[in-house]
């Protein structure tokens, strides 16, 4: 594994420490860790050969002036006027460049190629900058640093790559590639091979603009769960097999596309159906009384009914439960199957529940539900065979610990809308929190990082805890669109 740290002003020993630990997440290791810096004698004695072939000089534009005098798509560029610097002067000056003779941007050494290349790359690209910046790895032994396009075909060559894969943009990079290794002398050189890059539609791949998110604060770093980088993924609770199997299912290809979205949160929903355990949380909390429960009881809960050789937990049950305010209504819309006046509804793994009446307060809205449980309704009971449509999940009131829900959604609005300025495009709403939901004990013993469903809402991660709160991040809902 190569880093290619080129650049000091963009690299950091954060980066370094956080791709590490990513790859290491996807369950890979590396036989050898190495850095492009770990090569810049070498690269340097190939930009000193490439002189001494008369194929480099040292050029005194700006970086601007570079800029201006390259020519377009229609038009050649313009010849630098010290491109035909003796051999002599070019090694003299290149050699002070590393010593630090002249300032940051005041010279460069640049390939004497063609300037009136079809292929902007080849018009006498730079190949050195001279640069004053702590580097990560190297200290502050370097004064003048090469250029990624210059670095990355050397680096090739000395590790023995034999092909060097990247993405589709670099394509028009290859001539160059090809022409150091071949200029450079090196025996078998490796050969550049250019394939499409994954892209997720609705979502941001670029690194520009998620470092723009990162420093305006947006989001609250690089590991942000609405991140769609590795470590967003892992900290949201995306299972690092269902990445995998994703990134296997689309496969490679040599023309640009998009995936569906929905077929990432297909793998993390099927990956997490096998292995999360059921567990019930009440988001909007609603107090319903069973009148006739005069002793506490506990109902058993198969953790995952997928598996058949799961293991349970017990979910205590009292006189006093919360069952979601969504599942209780007195004017009910059509093909409302949950709990109504008059009517029954099952509570998960436990009985009927008979409605007797309910509170509400002066602007209509309801306080509590008092119900009735009919008895021998649970599982086995003599009555547990009385057809009701609608099972609804609840916890015990007095047993059930807070919990806070952080539900997150897509960091970009839909794509539909007619937005073309990226800041415009920013969803207001990708992050909602809940702060009065319930959740059952059994969650309060399980460890930080472990997901589960929680029954009828979505996947959420154990995130940790503030105060007697248990925080918790949604993952990804139940729903699955993709197969629709």
């Amino acid at each position: 594994m190569r880093f290619d740290d080129t650049n000091p002003t963009k690299e950091d020993v954060e980066y370094v420490d956080s791709i590490k630990e990513d790859i290491r997440w996807l369950g890979f290791e590396w036989d050898n860790e190495c850095f492009a810096s770990d090569y810049f004698e070498q690269t340097y004695d190939c930009a000193v050969e490439l002189i001494k072939k008369g194929l480099a000089y040292v050029c005194d534009y700006s970086a601007e002036e570079i800029r201006q005098t390259r020519g377009t798509l229609t038009q050649p560029g313009t010849e630098s006027p010290w491109r035909n610097r003796s051999v002599e002067e070019n090694l003299k000056l290149f050699a002070e460049m590393r010593e630090g003779k002249y300032p940051d941007g005041s010279k460069t050494l640049r390939a004497k190629i063609d300037m009136a290349s079809s292929n902007i790359n080849m018009r006498d690209p730079v190949l050195y900058r001279i640069l004053r910046a702590h580097h990560h790895h190297t200290g502050d032994k370097w004064l003048i640093y090469p250029m990624y396009d210059f670095a990355h075909p050397i680096g090739d060559a000395i590790e023995g790559i034999t092909h060097s894969i990247c993405t589709l943009e670099f394509e028009d990079h290859r001539p160059l590639y090809d022409w150091v290794t071949e200029n450079c002398g090196f025996a078998n050189p490796p050969h550049q091979y250019e394939f499409a890059r994954l892209n997720i539609k609705n979502t941001i791949m670029s690194k520009r603009y998620l470092k723009k998110l990162v420093d305006n604060g947006v989001v609250d770093g690089w590991d942000d769960p609405r991140m769609p980088t590795l470590s967003g993924m892992r900290r949201r609770g995306y299972p690092a097999e269902a990445i995998k199997a994703f990134c296997a299912a689309v496969g490679v290809a040599k023309a640009n596309s998009e995936v569906d979205s929905a077929l990432l949160e297909h793998y993390v929903r099927d990956q997490l159906n096998r292995t999360a355990d059921r567990v019930m949380v009440v988001e909007d909390p609603l107090k319903v009384v069973i009148s006739n429960l005069e002793e506490e009881e506990s109902i058993t809960l198969v953790n995952n009914p997928n598996d058949e050789n799961s293991a349970t937990h017990e979910a205590p049950l009292g006189r006093e439960i919360y069952i979601e305010r969504s599942d209780f209504a007195v004017n009910p819309p059509p093909k409302y199957h949950r709990l109504v006046p008059g009517g029954m509804v099952r509570l998960k793994g436990g009985y009927i529940l008979k409605y007797l009446s309910h509170e509400t307060d002066s602007d209509g809205k309801v306080l509590s539900v008092t119900c009735e449980a009919v008895p021998d309704s649970k599982q086995g009971g003599v009555n547990a065979g009385i057809k009701v449509k609608g099972v609804i999940h609840w916890v015990d009131a007095k047993k059930c610990v807070p919990a806070k829900l952080m539900k997150y959604s897509g960091l970009l609005t839909d794509e539909t809308e007619d937005k073309k300025d990226f800041d415009d495009r920013i969803n207001p709403r990708s992050l909602e929190v809940i702060e009065g939901g319930y959740a059952e004990p059994y969650l309060a013993e399980q460890a930080f990082g472990t997901a589960f469903q929680f029954i009828r809402a979505a996947y959420y991660k154990l995130a940790g805890k503030e105060g007697d709160k248990l925080v918790f991040y949604r993952i990804v809902d139940l729903k699955d669109s993709f197969n629709k």
